[in-house]
């Protein structure tokens, strides 16, 4: 089997059947273990619905930033006239150097990730709405960029996948490239669910591995399901895979396996930040944001 056999069987395996018995896992290990003398947390929906707006908000601002950096370095190529749009990015002319170029999206989102990242752990926000945000912009900044070396790595035609062919990447290379950021996608997920069991008002809430794999339901993968008819439609209108298909994919790679090892999580402190008093701001902040992508980028911005 080639390397990009190998990979067509076992990334999507790894995607879709990893989390489900890691999952399994975690139901079975946590049965034997003493439950919550305490009756069940009950469920903060403004802290629910601020998480759905943030993880929205996030999403395309990540995307946008993605789409940006890979419109700005053509807009500086001789022989190339790009155009950035709401939901993907064109351009014109012909040169080499556009192929390496359509790397730099990944690169740009996985930098802005790593900075959220850093003020994440060192100066974590105070306020439950700040925290969640550094949270959604470090897991967007990874889980929009990392898939793509997988994808990359298979089909040559992707953003990532034209800049690995630029380079002249080996077929080993780029198959080290996939398992590396396939490694990355489940480390990124168990770091983040720290910072996110520390939303908890209550220690109740994450005592035990069930009442975590239950806050992380509530706070990360119901509000991520709630925001995907957000999210699209901030893209449309356009093909399946620019409108829908990218944020349905991030979302199954990414929170299955925050839900999934949400079981085996170290506990948190719990009480360490600011209760949400109001949803005005992420609010305003998405309609904002769905206004610029709709009257400003739908249209198209040319950078020439």
């Amino acid at each position: 089997m080639t390397s990009t056999g190998f990979l067509s069987v076992f990334a999507p395996s790894f995607a879709l059947g990893g989390p489900v018995l890691l999952g399994l896992w975690g139901v079975l290990r946590s049965r034997g273990q003493p439950r919550a003398a305490s009756s069940s947390p009950a469920w903060d929906w403004k802290l629910i619905l601020a998480s759905m707006l943030l993880y929205a908000l996030s999403f395309s601002l990540i995307f946008f930033v993605q789409e940006l950096f890979l419109v700005l370095p053509k807009a500086f190529t001789p022989g190339l006239r790009p155009t950035l749009f709401h939901n993907n990015h064109n351009w014109d002319g012909d040169n080499p150097l556009a192929k390496l170029f359509q790397g730099t999206g990944a690169l740009a989102t996985l930098i802005l990730a790593a900075l959220c990242a850093c003020w994440l752990k060192r100066c974590p926000p105070r306020s439950a709405l700040w925290r969640m945000f550094a949270l959604w912009m470090v897991f967007h900044g990874c889980y929009q960029a990392l898939p793509q070396f997988v994808v990359g790595a298979i089909f040559p035609g992707n953003d990532v996948g034209m800049a690995m062919e630029y380079l002249q990447w080996s077929a080993a290379t780029k198959t080290v490239a996939a398992l590396l950021a396939m490694a990355l996608i489940v480390w990124i997920a168990v770091r983040l669910l720290r910072p996110l069991l520390s939303l908890a008002a209550q220690a109740d809430e994450i005592a035990t591995p069930g009442r975590r794999a239950g806050f992380v339901f509530r706070v990360a993968t119901l509000p991520g399901l709630l925001a995907l008819p957000l999210i699209i439609a901030m893209r449309v209108p356009g093909s399946l895979d620019q409108v829908a298909i990218v944020p349905v994919a991030e979302y199954v790679i990414g929170l299955w396996w925050m839900q999934a090892a949400a079981w085996f999580a170290i506990p948190a402190r719990a009480g360490e930040t600011a209760p949400v008093r109001s949803l005005a701001v992420p609010l305003l902040a998405l309609i904002a944001l769905t206004l610029i992508f709709h009257l400003i980028l739908r249209p198209g911005i040319a950078f020439y």
